[in-house]
């Protein structure tokens, strides 16, 4: 039995009619490199979870690994300003720890936005509720099980 984060996960991909696809490292993927590394794909196909805060809400930007992401392009695309969350706040708001913020299952709906950079991509990987954890999905398919809105959210340079 995996942690009770990953459990909502695989939870919240069986309810919207996804395959489980969960797979574990235990080398860990906290970053996207390391991500990238255990998976064996591109960084830029690893679907990185970044939390703001915009008020009391949780605004989560799924980005492509490759990329920074701009907090005023975020605050644009949401009609409201961010500021960057700290992991006490990130793990309160989502039920996640950083380097495991899944893209579905959280204890309260974020606001969330898609890096239209993923759109572009066949495969990618998420987090699926910890540092340890990924899920293969398709940016397709995050857009459907998430509703979120697709962004520019790349920083640029």
């Amino acid at each position: 039995m995996s942690a009770p984060s990953v459990e909502r996960v695989r939870a919240a991909l069986a309810d919207a009619g996804h395959p489980d696809t969960i797979a574990a490292f235990p080398a860990g993927t906290r970053s996207a490199a390391e991500a990238a590394a255990a998976v064996g794909c591109d960084v830029a196909q690893i679907a990185k979870s970044i939390v703001f805060r915009a008020g009391a809400r949780a605004v989560l930007v799924v980005a492509s690994g490759a990329n920074r992401v701009d907090m005023g392009k975020v605050g644009i695309a949401i009609g409201q300003p961010v500021r960057r969350a700290d992991g006490g706040w990130v793990r309160d708001a989502t039920g996640f720890a950083i380097g495991g913020v899944a893209p579905v299952g959280h204890l309260a709906p974020p606001i969330l936005l898609l890096d239209a950079d993923l759109m572009a991509l066949g495969t990618v990987w998420a987090a699926a509720g910890s540092p340890q954890h990924v899920f293969r999905t398709t940016p397709a398919d995050l857009l459907r099980m998430t509703g979120a809105t697709v962004a520019d959210v790349r920083e640029a340079g």
